[in-house]
């Protein structure tokens, strides 16, 4: 039962109505373009006069224009729709160490990217900034949507403000309004889990998925909830925070100011630790080159990744009795050995089930997934209703 509120209902009106059309449509041409208008009458269901009459608008907008002509066995040639790639997105997606910058067509397709490093909030807003003008400069022939960044944290909605960066090391920051300042162009955050979700649904196979769950695992272990159909954001923007849940108030302090969260046992850090209490190895070792001597054999490295997969999979059973979902997404480094990670966590959930079959547990595909989870963020404001 979805719980309606009587004190602010607003009866629909003719307005909502063409914003809808107007919606489906869109989305349509978004999802199986290039799309002829005669297709996508049949696909929508709509009439094909308020078809035409919807896809005109966008092409006036410019968010859609004509692309090839289509072959028939008879008749007009049809003229088939798609998106229009000059409207284009910056992106970055902000991690401890560096920030990575990209800019990308309303398709996902990344047209350039760039690195800068992470520094205090301050200074990372104004460098930032800086750079995103001179992308702008750099590519006079687009027109930016805005700027979308994904960051190792949580942001209020409410507030504006960064409220909860413990692997960034950061305090409560106006992030946004700080680079709005000095770029000049609107600037949505979102955590990165939260970005691989929109990820998921909007560029990824899960269009008919309505339950799922994004676990990234990096630095720290992040998740993003995707529940009816809807991303969950809750009190102040802090739903998901699984990573931070206590495994064992004896174990490693973490950088939240628990002890034994789940990020301690099953991110890339806890792995690495693993790994150097078995072996002299130097300090400089990475996650990357830990996979890699791995990969070459070394033992002590594969037990230190198999322990690291056993933690991911325990961790795992509090989102499957908690969440009940459909999909288990992953995103992180450890996807790239997914044939070693994915039987020891399939078994750990499977062991921890109450009832029924374990959800499906899949790497999310490619490796730019909180990217282009930011080009969804900025552009889902012009996919749907609201807009």
């Amino acid at each position: 039962m979805k719980r309606i509120d009587f004190t602010n209902t607003q009866v629909a009106s003719s307005q909502t109505a063409r914003e809808i059309n107007r919606s489906i449509v869109l989305n349509l041409i978004r999802r199986r373009q290039p799309i002829s208008r005669a297709d996508l009458a049949r696909a929508s269901g709509l009439q094909r006069s308020t078809v035409s009459l919807i896809t005109e608008q966008l092409i006036r907008s410019k968010w859609v224009v004509n692309g090839p002509l289509g072959r028939l066995p008879r008749g007009r040639r049809p003229t088939f729709l798609r998106l229009n790639e000059r409207r284009a997105i910056i992106v970055a997606d902000l991690r401890p160490a560096q920030t990575r910058i990209c800019v990308a067509d309303v398709n996902g397709r990344f047209l350039s990217q760039e690195v800068m490093p992470t520094t205090n909030p301050q200074d990372t807003a104004e460098d930032l900034a800086v750079r995103i003008r001179h992308l702008i400069e750099a590519h006079p022939d687009l027109v930016f949507e805005g700027v979308g960044i994904s960051l190792s944290g949580r942001f209020d909605h409410a507030s504006q403000r960064l409220l909860f960066a413990p692997n960034l090391k950061w305090p409560e920051f106006d992030f946004k309004g700080a680079i709005e300042r000095t770029a000049g162009i609107r600037v949505e955050l979102e955590n990165a889990a939260n970005a691989c979700v929109l990820a998921e649904v909007w560029f990824g196979p899960s269009e008919k998925i309505r339950d799922l769950v994004v676990v990234t695992i990096s630095e720290g272990v992040g998740t993003g909830i995707f529940a009816n159909g809807q991303l969950v954001q809750g009190l102040k923007g802090m739903a998901g925070e699984f990573g931070h849940v206590s495994l064992d108030l004896n174990g490693p302090p973490c950088a939240c100011g628990g002890r034994g969260c789940w990020e301690m046992y099953a991110s890339n850090r806890a792995a690495l630790r693993y790994y150097h209490e078995s072996n002299t190895a130097p300090d400089g070792l990475s996650f990357q080159d830990l996979l890699a001597v791995a990969e070459a054999g070394d033992a002590l490295a594969a037990q230190a990744l198999d322990k690291m997969a056993h933690a991911i999979g325990r961790g795992m059973r509090m989102i499957v009795a908690g969440l009940a979902p459909e999909e288990i997404v992953v995103v992180g480094e450890c996807t790239r050995q997914w044939e070693r990670f994915s039987p020891v966590i399939e078994a750990e959930i499977a062991a921890g089930m109450l009832v029924g079959k374990p959800p499906l547990v899949r790497p999310a595909e490619g490796n730019m997934a909180r990217m282009r989870g930011t080009v969804a963020l900025v552009l889902q404001k012009h996919f749907t209703p609201s807009a």
